[in-house]
């Protein structure tokens, strides 16, 4: 039996949404793992598959997932003062000048981008100061109909992706590796969006503060590839 067919466009349209393709500058940004790999904190494949999945569970899984779900919700509710708080929250909760900055840039690149993809509601947003990439997300998430849990899914393969991209400009580990990263990678996306989207407001917030330190440091070091 087929799928309806709206299924199929939304998930179309997700994967239009994590696209590398998607020009919203991504590929600029390596949140801190340049410094890690400039100060050999990570060497080979098993280091950067620990550091990312270090991440994802106590970070991108606490504190993104569980705003970008709040953020699904809003939107699907109209609720603009909830959109703005929680966009807001997103940002202050970013720990340095530059990861504030990346997800400022990304959120109001993607916000570009849903204008020319007709994407109601996204023109408001190009220029406000605490427009942030979730939040974009989950606007074109809510009007492309794709549910919170598949955009959940989405996001974090995407930065998890975007990781071992970096990784893979950074180190001389190869693709086959960053593959095998991935790969150990995907298993443990389905119960980090579980926990998500089972989280309380209070237990939103990170614990990598490894993380935080290499940001800082990056923000100041010599010889850079990318933006953070």
């Amino acid at each position: 039996m087929l799928e309806p067919r709206s299924n199929s466009l939304s998930l179309l349209r997700l994967c239009q949404l994590v696209s590398p393709a998607l020009p919203i500058g991504a590929y600029h940004f390596s949140q801190g793992l340049e410094y890690a790999v400039h100060a050999e904190w990570i060497h080979d494949e098993q280091d950067t598959g620990d550091w990312i999945l270090g991440i994802a569970h106590n970070a991108v899984g606490t504190l993104d997932l569980p705003v970008l779900i709040r953020l699904h919700a809003a939107w699907m509710n109209d609720d603009s003062v909830s959109v703005e708080r929680w966009s807001r929250f997103l940002i202050a909760s970013r720990e340095t000048v530059e990861l504030r900055a990346e997800e400022r840039h990304m959120g109001k690149a993607l916000a570009k981008v849903l204008v020319e993809l007709q994407v109601e509601g996204a023109q408001k947003w190009i220029a406000r100061d605490y427009t942030s990439y979730i939040a974009m997300f989950a606007l074109a998430a809510v009007q492309w109909s794709i549910d919170r849990s598949s955009a959940a899914h989405a996001y974090l393969w995407a930065w998890a992706e975007n990781q071992v991209l970096a990784a893979l400009k950074l180190l001389p580990i190869g693709q086959s590796a960053g593959q095998r990263i991935l790969n150990r990678i995907v298993p443990t996306i389905p119960n980090i969006v579980q926990q998500a989207l089972n989280a309380d407001d209070d237990d939103i917030g990170i614990a990598t503060p490894l993380h935080g330190m290499a940001s800082i440091r990056h923000e100041t070091q010599y010889s850079r590839l990318f933006r953070s």
